[in-house]
């Protein structure tokens, strides 16, 4: 951990890029997903991308290799759905510790590979903790807004189980990202500390919501502010925003948050906006162009992609960063 706090005071870090949009080019049918282990599996597998981690090993190693390789320091482990809640949809809840183990030793041995290569510029895992299918704010039936699909406490149990097992498998960081509903992180949040009070551990927390429209709030209702707030008694090494919205249309919430913490600021925009298809088509030299008024205006400590962007985009972004200096921040707890 001090290794890293060392380095983000030296230089601005790059994450990496979108693991969906990667894994779309391999176009991976049906039989695909289940590989040998699941292929008698009696229900659909196809879009449970978590499960190439099984099934698929080489294809995720290739992903983090392009990444690092591209200029990533830290790639995140190919684990945002790999919770019994997520997983549930495909009944796969038994699986989770498998899938969340193997997500992170996949990673790491690769970033292990990197930094034997270049120990001038070691590379780091962060382990995805996603934000679930299910909001513990919210109803989801409008005919009872008192109504929720889940609890803090079902949520607790499974982020734990998570954390546990990205933790086993080696990851160096815990990112919990693209934060729709607070309370669902704090539930993360929550389990984290639960687990490195009973290991005796420290490690680096990032912590990412996401903005979900022009209103400037999260789905759950809260501001930028109002967000940073909600997390701020919890020891965290960065805090930030990804997905939803592009490189530009973060500016302002990016500037909210360097102006109220004294935390590292995060930022993994997408590229873009999703065209008529749900495809995001700002190239690589769009997007830096863009980012180039985050490091203009110190803004932020780490930065890299989320959906639609690739190693291309990240290689652009390493470049850019690389000429400008990080934002000032205090230590971490």
């Amino acid at each position: 951990m001090v290794k890293l706090i060392t380095i983000l005071k030296e230089r601005i870090l790059v994450l990496d890029g979108a693991m969906g949009t990667m894994l779309q080019r391999y176009k991976f049918q049906e039989e695909d997903f289940r590989g040998e282990r699941f292929k008698d599996w009696k229900y659909p597998l196809q879009g449970n991308n978590d499960m190439l981690s099984l099934t698929q090993p080489e294809a995720i190693a290739e992903v983090h290799k392009k990444y690092f390789a591209a200029g990533a320091d830290i790639v995140e482990t190919n684990t945002f759905s790999s919770t019994t809640i997520a997983m549930a949809d495909y009944y796969m809840e038994d699986f989770v510790y498998e899938l969340n183990f193997e997500s992170a030793r996949i990673a790491k041995r690769v970033a292990d590979e990197f930094t034997a290569k270049e120990p001038h510029k070691p590379r780091f895992v962060a382990g995805s903790i996603g934000p679930t299918n299910k909001t513990a704010s919210m109803s989801p039936d409008v005919n009872d807004p008192g109504f929720r699909a889940i609890s803090f406490n079902e949520l607790r149990i499974a982020y734990k189980q998570q954390v546990e097992a990205l933790l086993d498998g080696g990851v160096d960081i815990l990112l919990v990202e693209t934060i729709f509903d607070t309370l669902n992180a704090k539930a993360a949040l929550f389990a984290i500390e639960e687990v490195k009070e009973e290991r005796n551990i420290n490690v680096p927390i990032m912590v990412s919501g996401t903005i979900t429209d022009a209103s400037g709030r999260t789905l759950s209702g809260q501001t930028a502010e109002a967000f940073l707030i909600a997390i701020s008694h919890i020891p965290i090494l960065s805090v930030g925003f990804n997905c939803a919205l592009g490189a530009n249309q973060l500016v302002p919430h990016l500037e909210v948050l360097a102006g109220k913490t004294e935390h590292a600021i995060s930022a993994h925009p997408n590229a873009g906006l999703p065209n008529a298809f749900g495809e995001y088509d700002e190239s690589p030299e769009q997007m830096a162009d863009q980012i180039k008024e985050y490091v203009e205006k110190s803004l932020v400590n780490i930065v890299g992609g989320c959906c639609g962007t690739t190693p291309e985009h990240i290689r652009a972004i390493a470049k850019l960063v690389d000429q400008y200096n990080p934002r000032e921040f205090a230590n971490v707890h």
